[in-house]
C-alpha cells in the first residue's frame, strides 16, 4: 500500500489534472451521457510489465463517484501481459469517462517507471548490488516515482536534498579540496547523517577514503577503472556506480564489485506501459 505522503502528494497532483483537463465542465460527456448512468469498466494491459499506481487510479475515479465499486485483480508490483485485467470498477457513466484519461496518466507513468526498474532488477540478478533511482524526477512527482520505482523492484537514494550529504565537484571546487569538504560538513551536521562524495578520479577516490566518507560514487568511469577503485576502497566505505548507466551496461558494472547503481533513466526518460480502459457493460 501506498503511504500517506504518497497519497496526499497524488491529492495535490489530481487537483492540478482536475483544473487543466476538465476546467468548467466536460462539455462532450456532460451533454452525451446521463447523469445517472452506470457501467463497469476494466483497466487492461496492453503490453508486458509491472504495474504500479492503482490506488491513484481509484482515488482519481473516487473523486466523480464516491460510490464507485473498485475490485483489482492485478496488485501493484504485479507482473503482467497483453490482455490481463488489471482492474475492475464500477461508476457512473459520466465519471468513468471523464477520469479516465487522469486515472490512466497516473497508472501508466507510475507503471512505465515499475516496468524498467523490474528490467534493470532483472539484468543484475545473481549480484549484490542495489539498483537506485535519482533525484531526476518529474517535478511534483517525487513521491509517487520513487514508489514506482519501489514496485519494480529497485530502491531508492536520498529523497532531497536535506536527507543525506552528496558532496559534488562543484562543492569540491567551493571548498578548495573533498578533504575541506568534508571537514566542514560534518563540524554542522548530525553525525546520523551519511556523507557521500562523488568522484571521478583514482586521487580522489583514495582522498575521499582518507576522509572516511560512507559512500564513494565512481561518476561516469570505466568499468575497468571501476574494477581497479573497488580493490582500491576494499571494503572500507560503499561504492555506488553512476553515469551514463544503461540497461545494456548495468550487469558488467555489477561484476566491478560496486554496492549501489543509480540510475537516473528509471524516473527521467520513463516510457508509459500502454494500459487501456474499455467500458463491458
Amino acid at each position: 500500500m501506498m503511504d500517506e505522503k504518497t497519497l496526499k502528494s497524488a491529492e495535490v497532483l489530481f487537483d492540478m489534472a482536475y483544473a487543466e483537463d476538465i476546467g468548467d465542465g466536460d462539455i462532450t460527456t456532460n451533454n452525451l451521457i446521463d447523469s445517472n448512468d452506470v457501467k463497469t469498466a476494466q483497466f487492461v494491459a496492453k503490453e508486458e510489465g509491472v504495474v504500479a499506481g492503482l490506488e491513484v487510479a481509484e482515488m482519481v475515479f473516487r473523486k466523480f463517484d464516491k460510490n464507485l465499486e473498485w475490485k483489482v485483480f492485478m496488485r501493484d508490483g504485479s507482473h503482467v501481459v497483453p490482455g490481463d485485467v488489471i482492474a475492475e470498477f464500477k461508476g457512473t457513466y459520466r465519471g468513468l469517462l471523464t477520469g479516465e484519461r487522469k486515472a490512466l496518466n497516473f497508472l501508466q507513468r507510475l507503471s512505465g517507471i515499475a516496468s524498467y526498474a523490474n528490467l534493470c532488477m532483472k539484468e543484475i540478478e545473481g549480484t549484490k548490488v542495489e539498483i537506485l533511482d535519482t533525484r531526476k524526477t518529474l517535478p511534483g512527482y517525487r513521491y509517487l516515482d520513487k514508489y514506482a520505482v519501489r514496485m519494480g523492484g529497485a530502491s531508492n537514494h536520498r529523497f532531497g536534498l536535506y536527507d543525506m550529504v552528496m558532496i559534488k565537484d562543484n562543492h569540491i571546487q567551493v571548498a578548495g579540496s573533498i578533504t575541506k569538504a568534508v571537514e566542514a560538513i560534518r563540524k554542522r551536521i548530525p553525525k546520523s547523517i551519511k556523507i557521500e562524495v562523488e568522484t571521478t578520479t583514482i586521487d580522489q577516490v583514495k582522498e575521499a577514503l582518507a576522509a572516511d566518507v560512507d559512500i564513494i560514487m565512481l561518476d561516469n568511469m570505466r568499468s575497468s577503472m571501476m574494477k581497479e577503485c573497488v580493490d582500491i576502497i576494499d571494503r572500507r566505505a560503499k561504492i555506488e556506480a553512476s553515469g551514463n548507466m544503461t540497461i545494456k551496461r548495468i550487469r558488467k558494472v555489477a561484476h566491478t564489485g560496486v554496492d549501489y547503481i543509480s540510475i537516473g533513466a528509471l524516473t527521467h526518460s520513463v516510457k508509459a506501459l500502454d494500459i487501456s480502459q474499455r467500458i463491458i457493460d
